[in-house]
């Protein structure tokens, strides 16, 4: 007898494969059979009417700190992940040794925006290792399964000491060292290895992080340690995504050519370029025995602004008078004509690179909706409305930051988004060497909230998008064979016999990302932004239901996804 089947859903395998209506058994938390079935099982659902697909794989996430405290990994298992890859850009918590811990909390804080108070107050530290750290994790209850890679900032410094946080190299004991830790860590279940090489990646000092400029000798003895396993991948966030890096991106993608090449391991690489450059010059490496794989986001790198998290008039010492006072308070001031004068009359006093970036956003800022869009018309930026009302950008962006009682967003599209539309990201989204990444779960708990993408994946691309739209069945391909194989996880990802049941019951009519909120549910009150979905009516982690319709049912059926 079956523990459970699904019965009579629409079937979106995970393989690319055409839809259709069939039914899955489960048994001791593997699918057992899918088609049309006629045995028993100890409890049957009625899929009538939903799609049922593989959870989604999701591998770019920073939930290094809150896998430790927090089973469902929200906002992710509220948008239908059920593997979550976390170590990613470099940084993460192991190894790590006692007096360098509340170091490691603050780079992350300063590298990914997550709150260092919460991550000292939520991490019960139980491993120094990177293999203590992968059994502690299991030792955990969790509903979302976890991967992780072995971050360099960890490594360097376990290795280094202070010196591994500043640009010098490792003598050639040191670099043995990190290899032989990268083998041992391979062994234990790393998924693999992630850098980043990009300056806006910096220390809570002003820095670049360690490995930035980590030499060729460093990173190839630790890629080689990772393809003497015979398994895992590397991840970089290479130099030349940003303006202001130093290392040109073409001299980059000889380096990841050549690691790749020597290792005999997948290499991906994050790009946030608009253009097709990126791929063409990994399918010319990939001819020369490479495999590069670019790394993209399925929507807009964007920031949100509100009055209740980050905006551009946040570090306006006018403004910041005004945090001491209670919401309502703060909400009167604001609506107050002599305030909002002040305001916008006053400037950032330190020139930063935030300061910078939030100088003139306007043109690729918009108004995000009650209904979030992602995709918006440039007729309907800030620079576009200031010029038709007679208005300032600035003016437009605080007028409508006070909508919804205070609460609205702007939606700021930093990256990915300098054509006003997002044909170029199909275009990528669509090339065989791409990669889906990029959601940053956990991660810039201020700023960004992208958790959602792969709703977002769904809902736009496949249903909502006015023209060129995607196939259903390669958008779910794409964010679970794709990123599970990719990542060297093969027991999962597709909705076959053999296969973990971990599955999503889908409500396709009701599907949609609900727009972002302020909350303060972190350790230690810690503030986020969260971004909830509805029309999941189940996701299942191991043949056991772990959310119906957003609600957490208690079930703890994850584990830690190790490299086999």
């Amino acid at each position: 007898m079956h523990d459970l089947i699904l019965k009579g859903g629409t079937v979106v395998d995970g393989t690319g494969g055409a839809r259709f209506t069939g039914d899955i058994a489960i048994k001791d938390g593997v699918i057992v059979e899918v088609g049309k079935l006629s045995g028993s099982a100890r409890e049957t659902v009625n899929a009538d009417g939903l799609l049922v697909t593989p959870g989604w794989v999701d591998i770019h996430t920073h939930y290094d700190g809150q896998a430790t405290w927090d089973p469902l990994l929200t906002p992710s298992g509220w948008n239908g992940v059920t593997t979550a890859v976390m170590g990613n850009c470099g940084v993460g918590f192991a190894p790590v040794k006692p007096g360098n811990r509340d170091w490691m909390i603050e780079l992350m804080e300063s590298v990914e925006d997550i709150p260092a108070a919460s991550m000292k107050a939520g991490m019960d530290w139980q491993w120094e290792s990177f293999p203590e750290y992968l059994d502690a994790l299991d030792r955990m209850p969790r509903a979302v399964n976890i991967g992780s890679y072995v971050g360099h900032c960890a490594l360097r410094t376990y290795v280094m000491g202070e010196r591994g946080a500043e640009d010098v190299d490792p003598t050639a004991e040191e670099t043995a060292h990190m290899a032989a830790l990268m083998k041992a860590a391979m062994e234990a279940g790393a998924l693999g290895f992630s850098t980043s090489r990009t300056s806006i990646h910096l220390t809570p000092q002003g820095v670049p992080i360690p490995g930035t400029f980590a030499k060729e000798a460093e990173l190839m003895a630790i890629a080689c340690a990772i393809g003497a396993s015979g398994k895992g991948i590397i991840e970089v966030i290479p130099s030349g995504v940003v303006k202001s890096d130093v290392i040109p991106f073409s001299s980059e993608m000889e380096l990841m050519k050549r690691l790749s090449i020597a290792s005999g391991r997948p290499l991906t690489f994050l790009t946030t370029s608009s253009s097709l450059k990126a791929f063409s010059m990994a399918e010319e490496a990939n001819r020369e025995g490479a495999q590069l794989l670019p790394q993209i986001s399925g929507r807009p790198v964007g920031m949100l602004f509100s009055f209740e998290s980050e905006n551009p008039f946040a570090r306006f010492p006018s403004f910041i008078e005004l945090k001491k006072l209670s919401q309502p308070e703060r909400l009167a001031a604001l609506r107050n004509p002599e305030v909002k004068a002040r305001i916008l009359a006053d400037k950032d006093p330190a020139i930063t690179a935030w300061s910078q970036l939030f100088a003139n956003p306007w043109k690729l800022t918009y108004a995000l909706g009650s209904v979030p869009n992602y995709e918006p018309d440039p007729s309907q930026c800030l620079t576009a409305i200031a010029e038709r009302t007679g208005r300032s950008p600035a003016e437009v962006a605080y007028d409508i930051m006070l909508e919804s009682n205070g609460e609205a967003f702007l939606f700021y599209a930093a990256a990915g988004y300098g054509d006003g539309n997002l044909d170029r990201t199909r275009e990528m989204l669509m090339h065989p060497l791409s990669l889906l990444g990029g959601s940053d779960g956990g991660a810039h708990c201020s700023l960004i909230v992208d958790a959602g993408v792969p709703t977002f994946m769904l809902t736009h691309w496949a249903r909502d998008r006015k023209h060129d739209r995607l196939p259903l069945e390669w958008v779910v391909q794409k964010q679970t064979r794709e990123t599970a194989r990719s990542n060297g996880i093969m027991d999962r990802g597709v909705l076959a016999p053999g296969q973990r049941a971990d599955i999503n019951l889908i409500d396709m009519d009701r599907l949609k990302i609900l727009a972002p909120e302020v909350v303060c549910d972190l350790p230690a009150n810690g503030k986020r932004l969260m971004q909830r979905a509805d029309g999941y009516v189940a996701t299942l982690v191991s043949g056991q239901a772990i959310q119906r319709n957003g609600v957490d049912t208690g079930a703890r059926p994850g584990s830690v996804v190790r490299s086999r």
